[in-house]
């Protein structure tokens, strides 16, 4: 309340006004954090490679095992690897036909590779997780 020239006047601060102010810093807020996260997610995505690496020792494996995979294979692989990570697997076991690849998913790269005569004892180790592809 105010008083000019003995007159009074009342200045009334209705709900509706107080709310648009919150709406548009909270809008302001919302549309900050939306970018932020995009650049986040965008980052991330940029920050890992896409396709399937080999490491030295899975490359030595392939080799001594005369273990040849077709580009449909690899296709598979790496469908078997985002799979796995969106499952939250770590590391992980890909089955693809009859060969079996551990991948540590987070940076997409196979840690050792064997086909079926490899894989007789059917044992599996420093893996949380597996992908039949």
């Amino acid at each position: 309340m105010k008083i000019y020239n003995h007159q009074i006047n009342t200045i009334r601060v209705t709900n509706t006004s107080k709310n648009n102010i919150a709406e548009k810093s909270d809008d302001k807020a919302i549309n900050s954090f939306q970018s932020v996260l995009s650049g986040k997610i965008t980052t991330k995505e940029e920050q890992y490679p896409k396709e399937v690496q080999f490491s030295k020792h899975a490359s030595m494996r392939l080799n001594n095992r005369s273990i040849a995979l077709t580009d449909e294979q690899m296709k598979r692989v790496n469908e078997g690897i985002d799979k796995a990570s969106n499952k939250g697997i770590k590391d992980s076991l890909v089955l693809v036909d009859d060969v079996a690849l551990v991948v540590n998913t987070k940076n997409r790269v196979v840690i050792t590779a064997m086909d079926k005569n490899v894989t007789s004892e059917n044992v599996f180790t420093n893996i949380d997780g597996a992908v039949i592809v």
